[in-house]
């Protein structure tokens, strides 16, 4: 079943851009913005990654600490960070794992074709680490300044 508001941030390890292993749950105590994107180097992920990179600042100054996730391998994601300049950090999922918690490894369709593959979504939790603002389905244009406005309110 799929993390659903009021849950903790699960206990999954994760791998930084450089292949080491952190514990996801090791955010609690800040607001924590963890979102999921499909591809490193694609036109929709690298507006959004560009995006929350413009904004880490203003996430900085509201307390809150940012994590992109997606399967593609750390040294894919050193390039991408590198490629754009990109500040947010980025982690990778090896075994869909947190993909499978947060239920955003989901069957697809393109050109009618059937395939597996990672929703777009984002997940903010408060500084307990508990799960209070879920959004599935994300279009990226004005997502990024809606998270934000969401951890401002979380005082």
């Amino acid at each position: 079943m799929a993390i659903k508001e009021g849950d903790r941030i699960p206990a999954v390890e994760l791998l930084d851009i450089e292949g080491n292993a952190f514990a996801l749950d090791g955010h609690v105590g800040a607001p924590f913005v963890l979102y999921f994107y499909p591809k490193d180097d694609t036109a929709g992920c690298t507006r959004e990654a560009q995006e929350f990179s413009a904004a880490k600042p203003q996430f900085d100054a509201a307390g809150a600490k940012l994590l992109g996730v997606s399967r593609d391998s750390a040294a894919r994601h050193q390039k991408f960070t590198a490629k754009y300049d990109l500040t947010v950090p980025l982690a990778t999922d090896p075994d869909g794992k947190l993909l499978e918690a947060f239920g955003t490894w989901v069957e697809k369709t393109l050109y009618g074709k059937k395939y597996m593959g990672i929703d777009r979504s984002t997940f903010l939790f408060d500084a307990e680490g508990k799960l209070v603002r879920a959004w599935r389905k994300v279009k990226v244009p004005g997502h990024i300044d809606e998270v934000l406005a969401a951890v401002k309110a979380l005082g």
